[in-house]
């Protein structure tokens, strides 16, 4: 290892940092802001998820994910619906309303995952994601 900066830890922390202010910069004029365009794409990845399992994989608050859904909410970009097994607790759905700005997030990230991976060939990126997979599930797992 060369200097503290250049740890995995580091470096790993500071190309989320850049990936994330780069994709706010590009969320300007959106009528989304960085925190409901990833609820947004976390309801998409995960259609019907229940709002605490919801605020545990965006690691906030219930209270926090329960604003933002109202937000989304009013903007009619998902809806609540009970849980079946569960009176207490709510799932979250999209709305068609929620299609092009899930269209419009993801073209901000394929361009800031181009500008990421600019001077990689196709092998060094794909192995670059298959060790950032192994890595995640290496730690989810324990």
């Amino acid at each position: 290892m060369t200097l503290q900066q250049d740890s995995l830890g580091f470096l790993l922390a500071d190309v989320s940092r850049l990936m994330r202010r780069a994709f706010q910069q590009r969320l300007k004029g959106s009528s989304l802001t960085l925190a409901q365009a990833r609820a947004l794409v976390y309801v998409s990845r995960h259609e019907g998820v229940r709002q605490v399992d919801l605020a545990d994989m965006l690691e906030v608050q219930p209270i926090t994910l329960a604003r933002l859904i109202d937000q989304l909410m009013d903007s009619r970009l998902v809806e609540r619906r009970p849980d079946p097994k569960d009176r207490r607790a709510y799932r979250v759905f999209l709305t068609p309303a929620s299609d092009p700005h899930l269209a419009a997030i993801e073209q901000v990230a394929a361009e800031i995952r181009a500008a990421a991976l600019h001077d990689l060939d196709k092998q060094q990126a794909a192995t670059l994601l298959l060790a950032l997979r192994k890595m995640r599930d290496n730690l989810a797992s324990r």
